[in-house]
């Protein structure tokens, strides 16, 4: 399994629009929109690195209001057991 994260650039009053646009595309796991220099990132999970160039270059590029992209590709997971918990910081 190949896990990727792709930060980008989009139009803002798209942002919704698009991040909707985002998930609707196979091998898309999670949309986040982010504050600074990127306005969403996604995380991408494909069997195979030549699936996630497909993925970049002809589904994401091919989306109307993506101004640019960058792609971190993941070599290692390190992560507590319940990922959401990550979330609960400050939480009593």
């Amino acid at each position: 399994m190949v896990t990727a994260f792709i930060l980008m650039n989009v139009e803002r009053p798209r942002l919704r629009s698009i991040a909707d646009d985002l998930l609707a595309i196979e091998g898309i796991a999670e949309v986040y929109s982010v504050a600074g220099p990127f306005d969403l990132v996604a995380v991408a999970r494909v069997g195979k690195h030549e699936a996630l160039n497909d993925l970049v270059t002809e589904h994401i590029a091919a989306l109307d209001g993506i101004d640019a992209t960058e792609t971190l590709i993941a070599f290692r997971s390190f992560a507590k057991k319940d990922l959401g918990l990550l979330w609960d910081i400050g939480e009593s």
